[in-house]
């Protein structure tokens, strides 16, 4: 016998009965907190003051759709295409990737409203994530390697497969495409270009599809935040992707305990990068959203809110407690926050400066 506290990340074996008792009392607390925040789940994010936060899931598969719905999320913030890819021996064919896509589209739309937005990230692999039919060099460092929309460039018979599956099966959804790992504009050129190619193929062969489409790219790597500027005339939106945006960032393996402190995406150097992607979107009309683990943080959340980010997508489990901690602040106060944060010394101090901001409100 042995009992795992979720929270904190302990484990007993063979526990006490003392021990037990606690983690009983631990987990009814939190199935009754957790009740209660799905009282209002499916209400729309407003903060105190009145400031509309969009408020939508990461998901996998058709089940995430689902249980995003249930959980009360807008839509799909960063719907991962790479579970078509995996663990296969061939790659999926246009037709196995269209039968999947739709899936999740009908998920989201269980409850007979199709019109959901739903950002599809095109294949991001490499990195940690390889493909068995894809020969590939080995890389001394594939994070840094031929990943994600480095790898469709290459790849274009896979790339301009997934394009047109994504096209076709948004026929009657409101889908959106989204290019991951970008770091120049000539990559968004390149990949806007395919997709507009996918698109006079299918009108050629008679074959229905959603078009138009938007399009917008995942900002993860430094270069891309810096070009925000260069790269908002030809994108209909930002996405920052905060994991490997910090690991980036900060030259600190996300994976790595050790470097845990460097790891985190409240550092005041990712968010000046935050901070200067939200301004150049903005200025050229286009929203920001934040598909990384720290738009699911409940301290996390209100900070990007307070830098003017758009739109947060996280797991959909965790959306009931951000929505819960946006209805209690003002956006006013968030951005006073933000504005401290991006002058703290570190990770440690932001995050010192968020919980004395958010305690007795949540």
């Amino acid at each position: 016998l042995f009992a795992l506290d979720g929270f904190t990340g302990d484990v007993w074996v063979n526990p006490a009965e003392k021990v037990r008792q606690e983690i009983r009392e631990k987990r009814e607390g939190w199935l009754a907190q957790r009740a209660k925040l799905m009282e209002t789940s499916q209400a729309l994010c407003v903060t105190r003051d009145g400031t509309r936060v969009e408020v939508v899931a990461n998901v996998g598969n058709a089940a995430d759709a689902r249980a995003a719905l249930r959980n009360g999320a807008e839509g799909v913030g960063l719907l991962r295409t790479e579970f078509l890819y995996l663990t296969r021996e061939t790659p999926p064919t246009e037709e196995d990737q269209v039968r999947s896509l739709v899936e999740i589209a009908e998920g989201l739309a269980g409850d007979g409203k199709q019109d959901r937005p739903i950002v599809v990230r095109t294949l991001d692999v490499g990195g940690d994530k390889d493909l068995p039919y894809i020969s590939m060099p080995e890389e001394e460092n594939p994070f840094l390697g031929v990943r994600a929309i480095r790898l469709s460039l290459k790849r274009e018979d896979l790339f301009m497969s997934q394009l047109r599956a994504i096209l076709r099966a948004g026929e009657g959804f409101n889908f959106k495409i989204m290019f991951p790992m970008v770091a120049n504009l000539s990559e968004v050129l390149k990949a806007r270009q395919m997709l507009e190619s996918a698109h006079l193929a299918l009108e050629k062969e008679g074959i229905a599809h959603q078009w138009p489409v938007e399009t917008g790219i995942m900002i993860e790597v430094p270069a891309a935040a810096m070009l925000a500027d260069a790269i908002a005339p030809h994108v209909d939106f930002f996405s920052v992707g905060t994991n490997d945006l910090t690991q980036y960032t900060m030259a600190a393996e996300r994976g790595n305990p050790d470097l845990a402190e460097l790891a985190d995406a409240t550092h005041p150097a990712v968010l000046r990068l935050i901070q200067q992607v939200v301004e150049a979107a903005h200025a050229n009309d286009i929203w920001v959203g934040v598909c990384g683990e720290l738009a699911g943080d409940q301290m996390g959340a209100g900070l990007l809110v307070g830098l003017g980010v758009d739109e947060l997508s996280m797991n959909a489990s965790t959306i009931p407690q951000v929505k819960a901690m946006m209805r209690a602040v003002d956006l006013s106060e968030m951005q006073t926050v933000s504005k401290e944060a991006l002058t703290a010394s570190g990770a440690p101090a932001v995050r010192d400066l968020l919980r004395e901001f958010l305690e007795g409100r949540v």
